[in-house]
């Protein structure tokens, strides 16, 4: 067995997985969002490998069977200092953090925004590493000055456990990283004004590596000294796998406060013309590729929804039910993010709409209308991504089965939802599997899924319904710009 861990923006879970891709047992605890000041999201990483080791001691104790491995996944983007020892240098900054907001506007008025996504393919948010370390460059050297590393949570928690200072090339993707030779672009870096310190940056894990377990961190954790630790994918990546993407061309939507678009593909293409948009992903698998499309809409806007209609989210199914497709006439634009929209273009004036209403619009309409919203979004996504296989599907957002009918139905194609919610863990143990040489029976976890099937008629329907989204988007960016004074 191997005990999988997700370490989340949130929460923390750990799950004992046998071959089968089951979870025998599960434990989770909630981390702490520091926010010190408006715009300011901060981790304490000694709070969150306190987490870690809570809930796998919890799962380590209920092992009935020799645990084989911990594999480590959990939240990528942000900023995670530490000094040659791991401590932190400072608290971790969130992938939610806006302090660089200025820092990323420079960059796309001046074009280093769109030079980095033609030199690694890799679109930049406020909470992405490059202009958090542009902006602590400038604002704070001295904690770039006491750092030894600048990298993410998964490699936080496994230089914590093992010593070992490394990252896994998923996260190292963002942005620096040249995807298909695995070796960070000197070119992007000094684009970013940042070669200077490109010693932050660890080298790539390769590909199979497993590190292993300290005797001081075996203790805490209640496992064997030496036992091997796998570290990443980080939890986009291991969420496709875990999920049962397996081919080119095959597709995963993680349905959660955002969506997570992804398509695996067999070589990185990058259009040095088109919207810096998204980001390329090294896999764990050679010569495999995820091309990711983050956008940001996703339950965050049915939780507004519903709010605004003095509904709760138990109440989902039956609001969808008492809605026709097309929601009484009623159409929306889902882009709620006061951040705007990152994908599968860059706007952050992005702004959303409700057209159609009537004294006759009900709060079910307002519903459904903002849930085939998502889920045109959905589409432009992963089509964008280049979309062409079979779809897998995970997230809060999936547990709905009216709102996942939704999906299959705009996207013209079965949705396939593992019965195993922590997909993420079992991504980074299938991972971990693969290294010790001892790989799973991928075609088997992939089986342990329900299947939602597109109803043809609704097919059609909701493919008009998306060429009316393309237009409507069209229509409404030019109003999104600043207007210009007089």
């Amino acid at each position: 067995m191997i005990i999988g861990v997700d370490v989340g923006t949130s929460v923390t879970k750990a799950s004992l997985l046998g071959r089968d891709g089951a979870a025998k047992l599960t434990r989770s605890v909630r981390s702490t969002l520091h926010r010190p000041a408006p715009g300011l999201v901060e981790q304490d990483l000694d709070e969150v490998v306190d987490s870690v080791v809570q809930v796998v001691r919890q799962v380590a104790t209920a092992a009935t069977e020799p645990v084989q491995a911990l594999a480590i996944t959990g939240q990528g983007d942000g900023l995670w200092l530490r000094d040659e020892r791991g401590r932190s240098v400072g608290r971790a900054i969130s992938w939610l953090d806006a302090r660089a907001a200025d820092v990323l506007r420079d960059w796309e008025s001046g074009g280093v925004q769109r030079k980095v996504h033609a030199l690694t393919g890799s679109g930049m948010f406020p909470g992405s590493a490059g202009p958090l370390l542009a902006h602590l460059a400038e604002h704070e050297p001295e904690r770039l000055q006491r750092a030894a590393v600048a990298g993410y949570c998964v490699d936080a928690i496994v230089q914590r456990f093992t010593g070992e200072i490394t990252v896994d090339a998923s996260d190292a993707s963002m942005p620096f990283l040249d995807v298909p030779a695995r070796e960070y672009s000197s070119e992007a870096l000094q684009a970013c004004g940042l070669a200077e310190h490109r010693r932050l940056l660890a080298e790539t894990t390769p590909v199979g590596k497993l590190f292993a377990l300290s005797g001081e961190a075996a203790a805490e954790l209640g496992l064997p000294s030496g036992l091997p630790v796998s570290a990443g994918p980080f939890d986009l990546p291991a969420c496709a796998f875990g999920s049962g993407v397996g081919e080119v061309g095959d597709g995963s939507l993680v349905i959660g406060t955002t969506l997570g678009c992804q398509v695996l593909r067999d070589e990185v293409v990058i259009d040095p013309h088109g919207e810096p948009a998204g980001m390329w992903l090294a896999t764990p698998i050679p010569q495999r590729y995820l091309r990711v499309m983050p956008a940001m809409v996703g339950t965050a806007n049915l939780d507004w929804v519903l709010a605004m209609t003095g509904s709760s989210v138990d109440q989902l199914e039956t609001l969808l039910a008492q809605s026709e497709p097309g929601s009484g006439g009623v159409s929306a634009l889902s882009f709620l993010s006061s951040s705007g929209e990152r994908a599968p273009f860059v706007d952050s004036r992005a702004r959303g709409q409700f057209t159609g209403l009537s004294l006759e619009t009900t709060p079910a309409d307002l519903v459904r209308a903002m849930c085939e919203a998502v889920a045109y979004a959905a589409r432009h996504n992963l089509e964008s991504a280049g979309l062409s296989g079979e779809v897998a599907a995970c997230g809060g957002g999936a547990r709905s089965a009216a709102w996942s009918q939704i999906f299959a139905n705009v996207l013209g194609r079965s949705l396939h939802v593992p019965h195993e919610e922590g997909v993420g863990a079992r991504g980074a143990a299938m991972t971990a599997w693969d290294a010790l040489g001892e790989p799973v029976d991928r075609d088997q976890w992939a089986a342990d899924r329900r299947v939602v099937r597109p109803d043809p008629r609704a097919v059609e329907f909701y493919d008009r319904g998306y060429h009316d989204y393309l237009t409507a988007i069209e229509r409404a960016r030019p109003h999104w710009a600043p207007v210009e004074e007089a």
